[in-house]
């Protein structure tokens, strides 16, 4: 579906330096950002799975994310995790 995007100097500039971070085009850009940010604040499997698709690296990403959760809910509950283990204040 085609449509006309109207953005700001200011945005533009943004949509340029996020195309360049991604070394792609404007256009593929907008559309990762869109995706990415529906992803980010949904929770919809339609949405992560078009971000898998079309955002190299999203899968990668997702399973280090989940792994890291993981990882997280076999920490000991009590502990600080901004504290050294077995350093006492």
């Amino acid at each position: 579906m085609a449509m006309t995007l109207r953005l700001s100097t200011e945005e533009d500039r943004a949509l340029v330096l996020l195309a360049s971070a991604w070394g792609c085009s404007k256009q593929e850009a907008a559309r990762r950002a869109v995706v990415t940010t529906a992803t980010s604040l949904l929770d919809d499997e339609q949405l992560a799975s078009l971000a898998r698709e079309i955002i190299p690296g999203h899968a990668a990403l997702e399973a280090r994310i989940n792994q890291a959760r993981i990882s997280i809910s076999f920490e000991d509950p009590g502990e600080d995790p901004g504290e050294e283990p077995g350093v006492d204040a």
